[in-house]
């Protein structure tokens, strides 16, 4: 039996098939905030994360440049679409946990928890819409390859609360916020209508996330006596793989509490 928010945290981790995964994620998360409601919250807690969360024998992972490419404009292109979102929102289900298992020796307010927490439990929510969608289409998660290289922000930051808030949501969830519209209009384009609505509810939702990283990044740099933007620009080159690509959603992105002097200074068109 789970007696700690960290212990709940590995518990998912460990978990390898991505629907049961997620299911546990949205049950560890209502258990924590109905306890947080009695008065009588669950501890942080200390546990050990996995160095790589438990994954389903499929999809095979491969390197990003053997993914097959497919053209989103055909249904097996709009399948293979999907099949990558539901791929990144099973790894931002772990991601979430993880921030949470591995940096418990970071002395962070309890609403830092929550944050990550209730980020967690959507991810869930978003992959389960997006399996839904899938399975109507007669595909399903694990069909097709997928994308090896997710899991290697978190490998990189393992050590740094910093970096991971830089690169997980503040750079990688927030190049979501770039491109989901063009997706939703992909799927407008083809009338195929719960796709749509599993995009819009992700869209609408993501925008949060990247707004907890921002938060938590700036309230970490103000406890350090540091510069964000200048932290962030260190801290992106250290571990991120390449430039920022335009073009960027700054409106959403704004929203999200991200101005454009973080990102625009990284960006491929101010690296050349």
């Amino acid at each position: 039996m789970t007696t700690s928010l960290a212990e709940m945290a590995v518990e998912v981790l460990t978990t390898a098939d991505g629907r049961t995964k997620a299911a546990l994620s949205l049950r560890h998360a209502a258990s924590w905030f109905a306890a947080r409601e009695t008065g009588a919250p669950f501890p942080i807690g200390h546990a050990k994360p996995p160095a790589r969360p438990a994954r389903p024998k499929k999809p095979d992972l491969l390197d990003p440049r053997d993914v097959p490419r497919r053209r989103p404009g055909s249904p097996l292109g709009r399948t293979a679409l999907l099949h990558a979102v539901a791929h990144i929102e099973l790894n931002a289900v772990d991601l979430h946990w993880d921030i949470i298992a591995r940096f418990t020796g970071h002395p962070m307010p309890v609403g830092f928890y929550d944050d990550w927490v209730k980020a967690a439990a959507e991810e869930a929510k978003h992959f389960t819409l997006i399996c839904d969608c899938l399975e109507a289409m007669g595909s399903h998660y694990g069909a097709l390859p997928a994308h090896a290289g997710m899991w290697r922000a978190a490998e990189d930051t393992a050590d740094d609360l910093h970096g991971r808030l830089a690169v997980v949501p503040m750079v990688l969830e927030a190049r979501g916020l770039d491109v989901t519209p063009g997706m939703i209009e992909i799927f407008r384009k083809a009338g195929e209508a719960q796709a749509i609505a599993a995009l819009e509810v992700i869209y609408a939702e993501e925008v949060a996330h990247v707004a907890y990283g921002s938060k938590w990044f700036n309230w970490l740099c103000g406890r350090d006596g540091t510069d964000p933007k200048e932290v962030f620009h260190t801290l992106v080159r250290r571990y991120f793989h390449g430039a920022l690509k335009p073009p960027f959603n700054e409106a959403k992105r704004a929203d999200a509490g991200l101005p454009p002097d973080f990102y625009w200074p990284l960006a491929e068109s101010h690296n050349r």
